[in-house]
């Protein structure tokens, strides 16, 4: 990867990973504890959320050839291309794109699995940015 750094690559999973496990919300079961509804909110997925507005504030925040290079590198973790085929990557994703990549990557199930596994396809490794956000 030329343009994209790994650090970032890491927050968007982090960011991708809380979306992905977002569930439409739950009625109150009025036979529950209160504080027990409580604790899944956080799994809920609310129009005041910002878990979303994270995520795409995050792609929306990278330049051209980062955003070109993350869905190269989705694409790539995703098994389209091997590291080997990694400037077909970048360029297939430089032909494709346009101004709706957030919106594009946000809507692939398990964005954040095929960021990580990109990475690591590329040699790159996640463990370091974990125990460093820790």
């Amino acid at each position: 990867m030329d343009n994209l750094n790994p650090e970032k690559v890491f927050y968007i999973i982090v960011k991708a990973r809380g979306f992905d496990v977002k569930v439409d919300p739950l009625e109150s079961n009025p036979g529950t504890v209160a504080s027990n509804d409580d604790d899944r909110d956080v799994l809920e997925d609310f129009a005041d959320d910002a878990t979303f507005d994270e995520l795409t504030g995050a792609i929306d925040a990278l330049n051209e050839d980062e955003v070109i290079e993350l869905v190269a590198l989705t694409w790539t973790g995703r098994g389209d291309y091997t590291a080997d085929q990694w400037p077909d990557a970048v360029a297939e994703a430089r032909r494709a794109h346009n101004d709706r990549t957030a919106a594009y990557l946000t809507g692939i199930p398990l964005l954040g699995d095929y960021l990580e596994e990109g990475l690591s396809v590329l040699g790159y490794s996640c463990e370091e940015y974990e125990a460093a956000r820790l």
